[in-house]
């Protein structure tokens, strides 16, 4: 009886393993193991190192490489999963993060470009990613709201509650963290990501939406963008440019992540119907690629291009002006992995016409210690950028060789 017992009891357990690892199978992060499985991806270890934190005690800043004249330090460390990042005219910089669900502040006092200190301005959000600065008050972006902190340059340490202004986006976390910022316009523009790999979930998903600062005015400004988590509007012509990351399990060299440029409201990029500029999908395609708008310039392909910034300081040489910083993340599910480096589009004319490496070595012999995620410009013309894997944020110079 006792044989029969256990033997039951095992059955029932091994059933509801089975069942768990089925359900489990069809969630979308189920789907990438299959996925990973089908195509060896799942194989080749070097694909995953990237996803695991690194001991920012351990920055190889030695092995990045730099256009001579250009020069990597440390700007501020210990900042667990550090992302998107905004400046406070007091000079503070605000860092979102994404698993950590915190906000920091990062302070230098004596103006010698190394952070004096770092405070956490709240904690226990949901993927808090986007930050920006408007009139004093700090917008912090989770998954499916807005949240503005009033006169947070004057209340680092003692932070007041903040005001929820928007708080009707979608719950999904799959691609739900999101990077803001305001536009010449003075809207705020917040993204919403495909919550897929793949999918055709309509409206609002997989576009760029902006709002009046008070959370009013909601509306979609753009299409067809799977995923973007950078973007930034041309110095001259006040037109938005955005990264924007290409599906999965097409190969390890297709689609490219993309460059977009968008003139003006109600432009269809294509997703997911058609990535890059002639790849229809196996599954959604039918439509000539050629009625959606296509990119400004094709970038690697699963590089996760994130931030973007055009380059608006005067320290670097004239060349670089106008041009555009691009943060590549690093790809996660490729057999040789790419990205993990700054790269750098020339822009002529308003049009991208070049596309390069500027900085390369967060990825370096096979071991990958950092992942650029965000850029900023400094009023001195130096650039930040900061790394969730490192949890750090460096600074970039230039020093013109005698």
């Amino acid at each position: 009886m006792r044989k029969k017992i256990i033997a039951w009891t095992a059955t029932v357990l091994g059933g509801m393993v089975l069942l768990m690892v089925i359900l489990y199978l069809s969630t979308p992060i189920g789907e990438m193991i299959v996925k990973g499985i089908l195509t060896g991806l799942i194989f080749h270890p070097q694909a995953y190192s990237a996803l695991f934190p690194a001991n920012s005690s351990e920055l190889m800043l030695d092995k990045i490489k730099l256009p001579p004249g250009f020069r990597i330090e440390v700007y501020a460390g210990h900042i667990e999963g550090a992302r998107s990042l905004a400046l406070s005219v007091k000079g503070t910089v605000f860092v979102g993060t994404r698993a950590e669900g915190a906000v920091y502040a990062v302070v230098d006092r004596d103006k010698d470009f190394r952070a004096d200190e770092v405070i956490t301005i709240a904690k226990g959000l949901n993927m808090p990613n986007g930050v920006a600065i408007r009139d004093g008050a700090l917008y912090v972006a989770e998954v499916s709201r807005v949240l503005r902190f009033d006169g947070i340059d004057n209340r680092l340490t003692n932070p007041p509650q903040p005001i929820i202004i928007y708080a009707d986006f979608p719950q999904d976390t799959y691609h739900g963290w999101k990077f803001i910022a305001f536009g010449p316009d003075g809207k705020l523009y917040v993204p919403i990501g495909a919550p897929c790999n793949i999918c055709n979930r309509g409206d609002p998903y997989a576009s760029i939406t902006r709002m009046d600062p008070d959370g009013t005015g909601f509306e979609i400004f753009a299409r067809g963008i799977r995923n973007t988590v950078g973007f930034d509007w041309h110095p001259v012509t006040k037109e938005l440019w955005f990264t924007d990351n290409g599906r999965d399990w097409l190969g390890d060299d297709k689609p490219p992540d993309e460059l977009n440029r968008a003139p003006q409201p109600g432009i269809h990029f294509g997703f997911p119907f058609c990535h890059g500029n002639s790849i229809p999908d196996p599954e959604f395609g039918g439509k000539a690629c050629r009625l959606y708008q296509s990119q400004e310039i094709e970038l690697g392909p699963h590089v996760a291009a994130l931030g973007m910034r055009f380059y608006t300081g005067k320290m670097f040489p004239a060349e670089y002006r106008g041009n555009i910083f691009i943060a590549e993340h690093g790809s996660w599910n490729r057999t040789i992995p790419i990205g993990y480096r700054i790269t750098l589009v020339t822009v002529k004319e308003n049009r991208a016409v070049k596309y390069e490496v500027f900085a390369k070595g967060w990825r370096h012999e096979a071991v990958t210690w950092g992942r650029p995620v965000d850029l900023l410009v400094l009023p001195d013309g130096s650039l930040l950028v900061s790394d969730d894997k490192a949890g750090a944020i460096y600074r970039i110079s230039y020093h013109k060789e005698r």
